[in-house]
């Protein structure tokens, strides 16, 4: 299966870095150099996978994530030469699902779109989950509370789905740091928290308040759920 990846950057040579080693190692590849050209590449034909620079013309990285988490889960990676974990925590919150600094590896850069990737095809195996009023369609990806459609993110998506399976068990946070990065040594438990967070905030908006109760020190498990 060729996965497609839509990359903006607004460096011509970071670009063409990319499009040539993604598509060498088999990914269809859309290129463009600012945010406002990704979202019209993104409406026109949908990517599995968004590569985003931050500090672009006209719509930067965290602007244009913004208006794709409107109508999109597509997993979405950082590449960025802000290193400050400020930065990266926020790309986090805003609903990315990886940060990588430049200069990079485009090896490693690789690798880690596959190991997102992977994880997304991973969760299409299960069958439908439901907990109270909460269900998790892992087959189209939907969550609704009662009806209220939810939209999350694919690291969003994986937690609950986690928590589903644990059937109420605690989950801890270095369960939830393997499951979203494999060991990743530049990710980081504050990367973790902005998720749970985010995954948090969705529920209670839709009216699932206090569906994830946190264990200080050991973890978090799946509130009953229920209307």
């Amino acid at each position: 299966m060729t996965h497609s990846i839509l990359v903006a950057d607004d460096d011509p040579q970071i670009r063409e870095v990319l499009k040539l080693a993604l598509e060498r190692d088999g990914f269809a590849v859309t290129a463009v150099a600012d945010g406002k050209l990704a979202l019209q590449a993104f409406s026109t034909n949908s990517a599995d996978l968004v590569i985003l620079d931050i500090s672009m013309p006209h719509l930067d990285g965290y602007q244009t994530l913004k208006e794709l988490r409107k109508t999109s889960g597509v997993p979405v990676l950082f590449l960025s030469a802000r290193d400050d974990e400020i930065d990266k925590v926020l790309g986090l919150e805003l609903g990315g699902d990886d940060y990588v600094t430049k200069p990079f590896s485009p090896r490693e850069l690789i690798a880690r779109i596959r190991a997102i990737l992977k994880r997304g095809i991973a969760t299409e195996t299960n069958s439908a989950q439901t907990r109270g009023a909460l269900r998790l369609n892992t087959q189209t990806r939907d969550c609704t509370f009662n009806t209220t459609p939810i939209k999350l993110t694919q690291s969003e998506f994986l937690i609950l789905q986690k928590l589903l399976d644990k059937e109420g068990a605690v989950l801890a946070k270095p369960a939830i740091f393997d499951l979203l990065y494999n060991g990743n040594p530049n990710a980081s438990d504050r990367t973790v928290d902005s998720h749970i967070r985010n995954l948090r905030s969705k529920l209670d908006a839709a009216g699932a308040k206090e569906a994830i109760e946190t264990l200080h020190g050991i973890g978090i498990k799946l509130g009953p759920c229920n209307i």
